[in-house]
């Protein structure tokens, strides 16, 4: 019994195989499209895939989105629905957080419509990938740059734009982390007793960010670091040390007399006065 089944199944399959010789080579492509093009993704012009693509969008479905989108261009760029498909693209890219997938179709869409009115908008959006690609403050900040020099152009641009003081800031709150990590490297350089590497990255912090919230705690920094770098130096160098300590204490009272640091600074300025009076009166 077991063998006449084996036996039956081979004459099936040896039929099939003849069958399939039989068909013309046209009549077999057919079949094999067919069988292969059964999960292929149906729209029959680009306003079907537009609107399957942003039914998709809606549903928080932004891979189906995207594959749906990318089927407009099918039929072309130019056609009514090109630019409506390129930028819900750009969208559902970065809803995805492709973020680097999104910048690229942001800028296609302003390339190529450049007089379509949301381009503006695109350009705003483009400034935005990059600040949801910014790191935190101890990672590398190239993304972050990125952002701010986009928010610029978009804000000279479009300086009447509503979106103009959300980019400042945004610019503003991104400025503070870039300072954040020069003052993360200068408390670096101190940890390791490297003062007059500390002092210089504290007032680089203040020179580049004075806007941002780390500008008073980089004077203080650059006042504390230049108090130690003159203990550790030979008498006739302690001198200069002392004064640019000093300078930076002036400088906070002058730019920042409110802020909460000043009566620490006033503590770490005693110390460098009495050093000041000592050698003063060495001399």
């Amino acid at each position: 019994m077991v063998r006449a089944k084996a036996l039956l199944l081979s004459m099936i399959r040896t039929d099939t195989i003849a069958m399939l010789k039989r068909l013309s080579p046209f009549f077999l492509a057919i079949l094999l499209v067919g069988c292969a093009g059964s999960g292929r993704l149906r729209y029959d012009s680009p306003q079907e895939a537009y609107e399957k693509g942003l039914a998709h969008y809606e549903d928080g479905d932004f891979m189906k989105a995207i594959e749906m989108l990318q089927g407009a261009f099918d039929f072309g760029r130019t056609h009514q629905w090109a630019a409506d498909a390129q930028l819900l693209l750009a969208k559902s890219y970065r809803a995805n957080k492709e973020y680097l997938l999104a910048a690229n179709e942001y800028t296609r869409f302003m390339q190529i419509y450049r007089s379509d009115p949301r381009v503006p908008d695109a350009e705003y959006d483009l400034a935005m990938t990059y600040y949801d690609r910014s790191p935190s403050f101890r990672l590398d900040q190239t993304d972050t740059e990125r952002a701010i020099v986009q928010f610029q152009l978009f804000m000279t641009r479009y300086s009447d734009h509503a979106l103009v003081e959300d980019a400042m800031s945004r610019i503003i709150e991104l400025r503070g982390k870039l300072a954040h990590k020069q003052f993360n490297t200068a408390q670096l350089y101190e940890r390791r007793e490297f003062f007059e590497a500390a002092a210089v990255s504290y007032e680089a912090v203040f020179d580049r960010y004075y806007d941002t919230d780390w500008a008073d705690d980089a004077l203080l920094g650059a006042m504390n670091a230049y108090l130690k770098y003159a203990r550790l130096s030979i008498r006739d160098r302690q001198e200069e040390r002392l004064l640019l300590a000093e300078a930076n204490y002036d400088r906070l009272l002058q730019i920042f007399p409110d802020s909460d640091l000043v009566k620490t600074a006033e503590s770490i300025y005693i110390e460098v006065q009495s050093m000041l009076n000592d050698l003063s009166a060495r001399s």
